[in-house]
């Protein structure tokens, strides 16, 4: 994994007009972008070839930051935008940047059977564990028991597992880290761009003004702390008692197969249909 300086994290962004960024203090949003810039900035990608894609929320901000080609479009219909990029430029590396919220709530299905089909996009998922930019609602991963403007009391309803639900709708790479393990996430961003099929990449990130403060976490410092002290890599779980397991954060690849890529298949269509003139 190359060492990228700082000026050359800077010549990808969007200085001149786009600063200072709405993040608030401490917000995870900042560390991802420079984690994904450098992850790009490796790989040595013509930035015309690649597009990033956001829907709504406070990490569907970073296009704005980003000096790629970019789409910031409707709520939950990030992927729905890039599966269309991507079957009318497969050429191009498309690259969604989405939440918890605008992915898994209102973006649910895209986000299913982009996987299902295993069209070859790549989606970062930051996960706050909340709806920051909107008013700190719960979210589809919200803990259980956990406060927000919507469950002041504690929240009733259970959390999933966003990479469980990836991989059962059919994601053929699915990894999860944290914003405190930052070379991690580089090399995981470069191996899902790289891979050959629908990837998603789960970020446990810090919201420390919304999420924090309602549920007593204290500060920035403080929640990186509890993602560093309170999660494992997915080779130490084997070798670990039960109760040192349970209730972690597992890092990982949880998946990483090769099978079948939809813009591969539909082109081969294309070419058969065009071949036999329509017959079947």
């Amino acid at each position: 994994m190359a060492n990228i300086p700082q000026k050359v994290v800077h010549q990808y962004l969007r200085h001149d007009k786009k600063f200072p960024h709405v993040w608030c203090a401490g917000c995870s949003n900042g560390i991802v972008l420079g984690s994904f810039i450098r992850a790009i900035a490796s790989m040595d990608v013509n930035r015309d070839d690649m597009i990033m894609v956001s829907g709504i929320g406070c990490s569907s901000r970073m296009p704005v930051y980003i000096d790629l080609n970019t789409m910031h479009t409707l709520h939950g219909r990030a992927i729905a935008y890039a599966t269309g990029v991507k079957l009318h430029k497969p050429h191009m590396k498309v690259v969604v940047i989405t939440g918890d919220g605008d992915c898994t709530a209102i973006g649910g299905n895209h986000l299913i059977h982009a996987a299902r089909r295993n069209i070859d996009i790549t989606v970062i998922l930051v996960n706050n564990n909340i709806y920051g930019m909107t008013g700190g609602q719960c979210s589809p991963t919200t803990p259980h028991d956990a406060i927000a403007t919507t469950s002041p009391y504690g929240n009733i309803e259970p959390d999933f597992d966003i990479c469980k639900l990836a991989i059962g709708a059919g994601a053929s790479f699915v990894a999860r880290t944290t914003a405190f393990h930052v070379f991690e996430m580089q090399n995981y961003f470069q191996k899902a761009m790289e891979h050959p099929g629908f990837a998603l990449i789960e970020v446990i990130s810090a919201c420390p003004v919304i999420y924090g403060r309602l549920n007593k976490k204290g500060g920035a410092p403080q929640m990186m702390k509890e993602f560093r002290d309170n999660s494992i890599p997915l080779t130490a779980v084997p070798k670990l008692p039960p109760e040192q397991v349970e209730g972690k954060i597992q890092r990982g690849i949880l998946q990483e197969i090769v099978r079948p890529e939809y813009c591969a298949a539909y082109a081969d269509l294309v070419k058969r249909v065009q071949e036999s003139g329509g017959e079947q």
